[in-house]
């Protein structure tokens, strides 16, 4: 071996090329996406290599071919470095070639992103060809410091009553959603992006979801229903499946974020889903153990929490000096047995505004979406609500966290007083109210009218049981006889004196015609 180094060492020199023997290097050893490499003495942390089967040719040459092997450096070490191999590992072997490209990993951004399916480097994989988009941007980059940042108090509605009214989330906030597999924390991300559909399109945010370690079979289903409902329109796809190397899972979310900041610094609105950081976390971990760096608690290295603290203090809402966008970050993380007290939960916890727990036993009672109203914290709270949202939802959580108490009660006691029983058909008759079907995310003029017909007592005419069926017709009811209140509270985003009344004559009288229906 040490004589076939020997030999590639002597033709490297003897090729010589302009840009200098620290330039090139060669391929030591390879195996598990990790090239180990001799030489690139000049090499820096996170710069793009090119990985090269032929030494007598230019750079530009080399960049021609059809489908390169990039690396990525990520160990400098004193006898030469390590870099992850972004792509088909198996091209890589002993021996081979190695170029600097005398650049950061970077990524093509740009309007024509919208509505394709790319790759963490920016390549399309939706089969439609090439994108158009010229600019590149380094996939990291430095957050905003604080005196480039304006206040959370823009409202990014998801279109889903129990987040909007209880929940809510600001544009340039940082919203966690977390919880066990399979109880709806895609749902409910896929949601909010559906929900932007029926904001202005001139407020209208650029949305990014990042796929990451997910099956592809998902993420062409979550495609399909966002092109089926118009929602691909202003949306993008960076997708890294679980066949995709750990290096790639690894750099997904920080390709979305570079995207997004596009749209951001351009002072428009953006929104990226990170889905989930657990299994980013997962790639790192097996890249950093490769790369023989020391072990940490479960296994993860020292530094899992600079890399999610990074990646999320990249969502903000810039200043007005600075164009006024923003961009806000939902990311995902998935538990094991409802386990928030394990490591990356606990991190990432720690660096958002708040957080959105879905529970299993929720979810297996039939509650949709299965929020944890009691423990869901929003930091930015009503800063980021209409007035209209805020002056209907004030009561919802108290008289929600009174009902769990009883409920808790009503199972050791057949016996209860009428105000007690009133009580727990009040709260049943709420939860049902918050219930939504999946895909269907409601305007927040909507939700506004429903949750003042439930919190000032309009659903007290019907049972508990008829609550969901009656919420259903009333929604027909307002988009056939009361439009003009709908859109008298999307435009003054309140309910005045006025609305008020005109609100509580068309609720009065949709009561009337269902009573005893």
């Amino acid at each position: 071996m040490d004589s076939i180094i020997k030999r590639i060492e002597k033709e490297i020199a003897d090729f010589a090329p302009a840009t200098g023997a620290e330039e090139t290097g060669i391929v030591r050893a390879t195996g598990d996406g990790i090239a180990e490499i001799d030489g690139l003495d000049k090499a820096v942390m996170t710069e793009m290599v090119l990985f090269d089967p032929t030494f007598d040719r230019s750079l530009e040459d080399a960049l021609k071919d059809a489908d390169p092997v990039y690396g990525l450096i990520l160990n400098l070490e004193e006898d030469g470095v390590r870099a992850a191999i972004l792509g088909d590992a198996s091209r890589v072997y002993e021996g081979m070639l190695v170029r600097r490209l005398g650049r950061l990993l970077s990524i093509p951004v740009g309007d024509s992103l919208v509505g394709r399916v790319v790759n963490p480097l920016g390549d399309a994989v939706d089969g439609k060809g090439p994108t158009k988009a010229t600019k590149f941007v380094p996939i990291e980059r430095e957050a905003y410091g604080v005196m480039d940042r304006a206040p959370v108090n823009v409202p990014l509605h998801t279109g889903i009553k129990a987040i909007d009214s209880m929940i809510p989330i600001g544009r340039g906030q940082r919203e966690l959603i977390i919880g066990d597999r399979g109880v709806g924390k895609t749902t409910v991300a896929i949601d909010a992006i559906l929900n932007q559909k029926s904001e202005p399109e001139e407020s209208r945010p650029i949305c990014i979801y990042v796929a990451i370690g997910q099956k592809e079979s998902k993420t062409a289903k979550i495609v399909a229903q966002l092109a089926e409902l118009g929602a691909m329109e202003y949306t993008v796809v960076v997708t890294a499946p679980a066949s995709a190397p750990a290096a790639l899972q690894f750099l997904a979310p920080f390709a979305g974020a570079a995207i997004g900041e596009h749209f951001m610094d351009s002072g428009r609105d953006a929104l990226v889903i990170y889905d989930d950081l657990s299994k980013q976390a997962v790639a790192y971990r097996q890249m950093s153990l490769l790369l023989r760096r020391p072990p940490g608690r479960e296994a993860y290295p020292g530094d899992i929490f600079y890399l999610h603290s990074r990646l999320l203090e990249r969502a903000a809402k810039l200043s007005k000096e600075k164009g006024g966008g923003s961009l806000t970050a939902l990311p995902i993380i998935e538990t094991q047995e409802g386990d928030i007290s394990a490591y990356i939960p606990t991190n990432v916890i720690s660096i958002t505004d708040g957080q959105m727990f879905l529970l299993s036993d929720l979810f297996n009672k039939g509650m949709r979406p299965a929020i944890d109203t009691g423990n869901s914290v929003s930091r930015v709270g009503s800063a980021a609500q209409t007035k209209a949202m805020k002056k209907v939802s004030g009561k919802i959580k108290l008289e929600l966290a009174q009902f769990r108490e009883l409920e808790a009660f009503m199972q050791f006691s057949s016996d209860l007083d009428e105000d007690t029983k009133k009580r727990i058909d009040g709260g049943r008759r709420m939860t049902e109210v918050l219930k939504q079907t999946n895909g269907q995310p409601l305007p927040f003029e909507m939700q506004s009218a429903i949750i003042f017909a439930a919190v000032n007592g309009y659903f007290d005419a019907f049972t508990p049981d008829e609550t969901s069926a009656m919420e259903k017709k009333m929604q027909e009811y307002f988009l056939r006889e009361a439009k003009n209140v709908l859109s008298g509270i999307r435009e003054k985003k309140e309910i005045t004196e006025d609305l008020e009344k005109e609100l509580r004559s068309a609720l009065q009288k949709f009561v009337e015609i269902n009573k005893g229906a």
